[in-house]
């Protein structure tokens, strides 16, 4: 039996201002609660949740100031969605397009919209379905790349995406760009340690970063303005996996809860700089996700 703990989170097309966690579990439990994130990085207590509970789904920005939280597990993998108003109000279940799953991961691109990518169905999938800058999810996208789930993604360059690292039943360091037209590329050769349960979002308004994983690890690897991984940088703060992330400050990234019970945050400078640990607000949960608004 091979993992299945998702990790997920977005960038946001430059500028966005506040993020938001959402969803996940503690173990048996499925929470839909969210949290909202500051223009200076200070999360807030729960907000009741709206739509259905669920772990294993992703998020991404769409629109350029509003969000979408789509997929997940809740006794069976399903494929609704859930929009988020620019004020960081979370929508009821909007019914699912596309192939139910989980453990897949979600990014902004073309500015103003997004991608849902990859994923578990029972089976690994590469399969996508892109997210227009009405909030509407279209139909599968037929797979390009390493099928498999428990990877993460987030924007670069200011209007494209990347989707890293994974599990495939070993673990991938593997990446897939996706253009400006939210074309997905076929594989680049990983750079830095091989992990799944990590996640991802965006700083300095061009640039990604992916961090911390299963192992627990802590360690980091920054996404230039070209789409270029770098080598594995040392670890700030808790090692964790399950956790999330998003943009937040226009130009900030902060990464958020995880292993199933931490609340526990680490801000992203604009330089890509991680920092320490940051007492936990809300409930602390594992398998949730992430994205920016506003």
């Amino acid at each position: 039996m091979f993992p299945i703990i998702p990790a997920n989170s977005i960038t946001a097309v430059s500028g966005n201002d506040e993020g938001i966690f959402g969803y996940g579990m503690i173990y048996p439990v499925l929470y839909s609660m969210s949290n909202l994130v500051s223009n200076s990085g200070v999360v807030a207590t729960d907000t009741t949740g709206v739509g259905t509970a669920r772990q294993g789904l992703a998020a991404t920005e769409y629109g350029g100031d509003k969000g979408i939280f789509g997929f997940g597990k809740t006794a069976s993998y399903v494929s609704m969605t859930n929009l988020v108003s620019n004020a960081g109000v979370v929508g009821t279940d909007v019914t699912g397009v596309g192939t139910a799953r989980y453990s897949l991961a979600a990014c902004g691109y073309g500015e103003d919209k997004g991608i849902f990518g990859y994923g578990y169905d029972g089976s690994n999938q590469s399969i996508t379905n892109l997210v227009s800058n009405a909030g509407v999810v279209a139909s599968d996208v037929t797979g390009v790349g390493t099928a498999r789930n428990n990877l993460a993604a987030c924007e670069y360059g200011g209007d494209k995406g990347i989707f890293g690292f994974g599990w495939t039943g070993t673990v991938q360091s593997v990446t897939n760009l996706v253009s400006n037209a939210g074309v997905v590329a076929t594989d680049t050769t990983g750079v830095g340690t091989g992990r799944y349960s990590m996640s991802a979002c965006g700083y300095g308004y061009d640039k990604g970063i992916f961090g911390y994983g299963d192992g627990p690890v802590s360690m980091t690897n920054l996404v230039s303005n070209s789409g270029v991984v770098a080598s594995d940088v040392t670890g700030v703060g808790t090692a964790r996996g399950a956790l999330a992330a998003t943009q937040y400050g226009g130009d900030k990234g902060i990464f958020g809860y995880g292993s199933d019970t931490l609340s526990m945050t680490n801000l992203v400078s604009n330089a890509g700089v991680v920092a320490t640990d940051v007492t936990g607000v809300g409930t602390g949960r594992g398998n949730l996700v992430a994205c920016s608004f506003n």
